[in-house]
Parts: C-alpha cells; structure tokens; sequence
C-alpha cells in the first residue's frame, strides 16, 4: 500500500459532503439503545453494520505444541471478554480446574463481571484496573511476585508485555485465539460516506476483501491512536479521530464532525 500523505487532517472537498451513510466494521448491536441509532434518528443517516474481523479458537492441539503449563502460574490478565472465553476453553480442553487461589487481574469492570460466568468470584483474588492497560498497571506494581499467565490473541497490543518484561515481572503469552479478516462478500461495494474502524486488524480486513479501495469521498472514521497510524499507513486521509476531548467515544466523534460540518455548510 501506499504510504499515507494525510496527517490526520479532513480533507476540504470531502467536508463539504454530507454524511448520508455510515459503515460501522462492527457487529450489529443487540439492543434498541445504540448510540449509533440515535446519530442516525436525529441526522436522517443510515447506518450498517458488519464486523470486518472474526475470532477464531486455537485449536487444543495447537495450544500444546507450546508447552504452557497453566497450573505453574498464580494469576491471570484478562483484557476482554474473548480472552476469558479461550482461556477457560483451553482449560476445559486440557481437564484443568482452576485453583481456588488464583488471582484474576481484569483490565475493566465489565471484563470482570464477565468472569463471573466461570467461577464464583472473590475479592481476594480479583483486582480489577478502570479501563486502560495503564490503570491495571497500577494494580500489578501491587504485585509484582505473581506469576502471571497473559491469555491473548495472535494480535495483540505491545503495551501489557512490555510493562512486565520492564518491570521484570515473571510472565507467560498464551495464544488462545486468533484474530483474522472476515469474509466480506456478501458486501458488492463499500461505498459509504462515512466508514467507522477500531483497530488496525479492521484496516487489514479492508484491503483484503477489497485490494483496490478508492477513499474518494469517503470519510474514514478511526478510534484509538495504533487504529489511526494504520489508517495513514494504508495511504488513506483520517478524517475522524476518536476519543477527542470532548468526544471520547467513536460515535461523539461522529456526531462533533457532523455539527461541525453542517455550521460550515450553512455560512
């Protein structure tokens, strides 16, 4: 792909087009309450969904040909709910029940409450950070003589790792699960004014199922920083960068851009 010539800046032609269609490259929600329904209500848009990458299990054989000794450890990180779904696959696969000593590190509250479809949590061996890799960093400083058991995906951030190997935390990577491109022929074209990616896996997704891509007109929508370099990193002008200040989710974004767009088209 092209190196990128956008620095993030919304390109002035496209500006001046309404945003009539929204492409979210995420599973369509299972409740009447989306935010993304309430952007499309109050601004006449319609808005699709479909998720451009799939989970996929690693195989138990698969698992074993790394020679992870689960048991060996005495606290595990889970930073979403696909982690903790794989891991207690895996551990289900191999005959293991989890002692009752073992310490749980959730990256959020919701990751946290999700275990609880595994085992009946405890406060002594559950610490949970408040939303960010950062905050539960906080939290493992409090114990770094843990053994610590990282359940993850092929894909994954660097940040987690890097913080134990600096800290010289002992720890282990377990690839549970796999993090691929979804199959998107079922779409004939991806022409939307506007289209919502929240990772760089999504990016990928894109250029696989469509190599010859054109942006033209249409907005490209990134949340998180690693998402927006590889928007630019495609070749492709980030017109909409989640969280801002006073947007810190991907559809406040949205919305700021459109308030911002319709000022402009009424002077």
């Amino acid at each position: 792909m092209a190196e990128s010539k956008a620095k993030g800046t919304a390109n002035p032609e496209r500006f001046k087009i309404p945003i009539k269609t929204i492409l979210v490259t995420q599973p369509q929600p299972t409740t009447d309450n989306s935010p993304y329904l309430s952007i499309a209500e109050k601004y006449d848009i319609k808005v699709d969904f479909r998720a451009f990458i799939e989970v996929e299990p690693v195989p138990f054989k698969e698992f074993r040909k790394d020679k992870v000794d689960i048991l060996s450890h005495t606290a595990v990180i889970f930073t979403s709910r696909n982690a903790v779904d794989h891991f207690f696959r895996i551990c289900q696969e191999s005959k293991i029940e989890m002692p009752a000593d073992m310490k749980y590190f959730c990256i959020s509250d919701q990751t946290a409450y999700y275990l609880q479809k595994y085992i009946t949590l405890r406060k002594r061996k559950l610490f949970v950070g408040e939303k960010t890799a950062k905050d539960l960093f906080e939290v493992i400083k409090k114990h770094k003589s843990e053994k610590y058991l990282f359940p993850c995906s092929n894909i994954r951030k660097e940040d987690i790792p890097n913080f134990l190997a600096a800290n010289k935390i002992k720890h282990t990577e377990a690839i549970i699960y796999k993090t691929v491109a979804a199959d998107l022929s079922d779409l004939d074209e991806v022409t939307y004014d506007c289209i919502a990616f929240f990772s760089p896996s999504g990016i990928s997704s894109l250029f696989i199922n469509f190599p010859d891509f054109k942006q033209n007109n249409t907005r490209i929508a990134a949340f998180g920083p690693t998402t927006a370099k590889a928007v630019r990193d495609a070749g492709l002008e980030l017109d909409i960068e989640a969280p801002m200040p006073n947007a810190p989710s991907m559809t406040g974004a949205i919305e700021v851009y459109i308030q911002n767009q319709q000022q402009h088209l009424k002077k």
